[in-house]
């Protein structure tokens, strides 16, 4: 049986980009993938929240920039109104947040704390199945919308 985690999801604009940027900072960690990450106090009750800014399906970094230079690249791209080194959606497809170390949060407190956190509330919250998600776009070799693939589970 596998265990299903509360999530929020949140699908890509630039607005999204310059709320993580201006709240937020650079993220904690950059993967290869295109994946950005924050690891935030956020939860309701002070539990560390993952925020994940996951990589469009077939991601190709742009030329010139490493994954760790990639966010502020098109952060300041953004907040200086130039055009950032590739549009933003053939980048990134969404942000998800959840609970980081396996704490147990209901999907309606998270949602109330990470609208909080970020200041915009997200498009879809509810239960997914991350171990399923996370095969699929290994077998698709990561050309899988993985915000679409959480959506597909939130219904």
């Amino acid at each position: 049986m596998t265990a299903k985690v509360s999530t929020c999801v949140w699908r890509l604009s630039t607005d999204l980009i310059r709320a993580l940027d201006e709240r937020f900072g650079e993220p904690v960690d950059a993967y290869v993938n295109g994946s950005q990450t924050w690891l935030r106090d956020d939860g309701p009750s002070g539990e560390t929240i993952e925020w994940r800014l996951h990589p469009a399906a077939g991601f190709r970094a742009p030329e010139g920039l490493s994954h760790h230079d990639l966010f502020p690249a098109v952060a300041f791209a953004l907040a200086s109104e130039t055009e950032p080194p590739a549009p933003i959606d053939a980048l990134w497809d969404g942000l998800e947040a959840y609970p980081a170390y396996g704490d147990e949060i209901e999907p309606v407190p998270l949602a109330t704390a990470v609208t909080t956190a970020l200041g915009i509330g997200p498009d879809g919250t509810g239960q997914v199945d991350h171990d399923r998600i996370g095969e699929a776009w290994e077998q698709a070799r990561g050309r899988l919308s993985i915000v679409d693939a959480l959506f597909a589970e939130l219904g």
